[in-house]
Formats: structure tokens, sequence, C-alpha cells
């Protein structure tokens, strides 16, 4: 178990020449969520696909706080991937969070940022469905499995959503002692209201500009929180993606890539 502040973030790297862009997942997600969308961006950009904290092959923490995700996701950039200067960050939902937090934070390393499907509020209503997901997965026997199958067989009642349950398997994996799940599922649960809400971040503002990309079919972002939105990142632009829900970039990939390029190239990325 690491401390958040030096805990060490698994990363993937897509491309090998352009301008830099960095995705961050969302709850129950891995970097490799973006992988489609980062070739499709190649060879105009390079793609750093980022795990992080409790989730992937990233390490474990004893706490869940998005300062302190950030300050961790600061530190690896300016040792590497943003070594030579700012770079573009793509974050979706969770991620999108951390995206923003980076931004007040460390406005340094942002060149723009986009936030995908997720607003700088408490996730009303979210927490609920969360707490379903990750208690539908912790009580999976993993000592009597014998096959991915037999999980995806045990979690259809709980999780009769075929690309929800589908997704979420993609976290199972297995090894000499047996079939584990990667992200930390007792912290997530407990960990719960830090995750849904958003940290003060003080008098920041982050004056780069910003896209704010929603779901038609998802609540998460509302015209009630255009207000807050606006007030911590002035230049906020924000899309609407009619037929996607909140896992915008897997549900409509090719327009979210046409708006995302658009806005990189428009903006001078």
């Amino acid at each position: 178990m690491a401390d958040i502040q030096t805990s060490s973030l698994h990363t993937t790297a897509i491309g090998d020449h352009g301008d830099r862009v960095v995705f961050l997942h969302g709850l129950f997600g891995r970097g490799k969520n973006f992988t489609r969308i980062a070739k499709d961006l190649a060879p105009d950009y390079r793609s750093l696909l980022v795990d992080l904290p409790n989730h992937g092959q990233s390490d474990w923490t004893e706490t869940v706080d998005y300062r302190q995700m950030a300050d961790s996701l600061a530190r690896a950039l300016r040792e590497g991937f943003a070594a030579q200067g700012p770079v573009a960050v793509v974050g979706h939902s969770m991620g999108g969070k951390v995206a923003m937090v980076l931004a007040l934070r460390h406005p340094d390393l942002v060149s723009r940022l986009v936030v995908v499907d997720i607003a700088p509020t408490q996730a009303g209503g979210a927490e609920g469905e969360f707490a379903h997901l990750l208690d539908s997965l912790a009580a999976v026997d993993l000592s009597a499995l014998q096959r991915r199958s037999d999980a995806d067989e045990a979690l259809k009642e709980p999780i009769p959503w075929d690309t929800t349950r589908l997704f979420l398997l993609q976290n199972l994996r297995s090894g000499r002692e047996g079939f584990h799940w990667e992200p930390n599922l007792e912290l997530l649960r407990s960990s719960l209201d830090a995750i849904g809400g958003f940290p003060d971040t003080g008098d920041a503002v982050y004056d780069g500009p910003v896209l704010w990309v929603a779901g038609g079919r998802s609540d998460y972002v509302r015209d009630e929180y255009a207000p807050i939105m606006r007030g911590l990142f002035p230049r906020t632009h924000r899309v609407t993606i009619r037929e996607a829900g909140h896992w915008v970039h897997s549900q409509e990939p090719e327009k979210f890539v046409e708006v995302l390029r658009g806005f990189l190239q428009h903006t001078g990325a």
C-alpha cells in the first residue's frame, strides 16, 4: 500500500510524435479505455494513457483525495511527458475531476483542458449506483472461478446490463493464485463521498481553454452547473453529444474524436 503522494502511476504511450495529450479515465476504468481515441488522434498527437491510483496497474493507496491525486500526477508529468512544456489533458468522470484539480493547482502543466461528462460539483445520486456496482463485484467468490465467464454469469443478476458488466469485467485478472480485481474495491467503496464530491481549491482559477463535453443521455452535466464551471474555468466551451450517455468516448467514439480534434486544432494544441 503506497502513500498517495509517492504512489507510482502506470502509463501507456501511444504515438511517437505530434502534440501531447494526457487521458484520465473514470471510476472502474483504466488508461487503456482511451486506446481507440488515442489511435484515432495519431499520428498528429502523442497520447499518454494513465491508470489513476487504485485502478489498473497503478499503486493502491490508503486514501482517495483529488488534490493529492492531482499533485501525484503533476509530479509524474513534470518528470516525463510534460518535461518539455504543458500538455493537453482529457479527463472523464472521476478522471475529469482529477484533470480539473490538476489545472487549478498546476496550471503551468496544462495547455488546455477537456472535461468529459462531469462537473466540479457533488455528483448527485451517483453514489448509490456506484455502491451497488462495487458491492456486486466484491460479492463474487473469486476462489470459485474457473474462467472469466464464471464471473460474468455470477454478475448477470445484480448487473443485467451487458455493456456495463463487460466493462467492469475488464478489471478482472488471473494469476498464479487465481483471479483478482485490479481496482481497490474496498477503498473505493468506503470513499464514494470523496469520489462523488469536489475539493475546495481556494481562489484558484484556470484561464486556459476548456472543452466541456456532455453526454445527451446523461445528467452529470446540468445547466445549473454552468455558473460553477465558468467560475473556475472562465474560458469554457460546452458541447453535448446527443446520442451518448455517461461513457461518451466509448459510446460515440467517432463523434468524440471529431469534437476533440477540432478543439485541439482550434486552440493551437
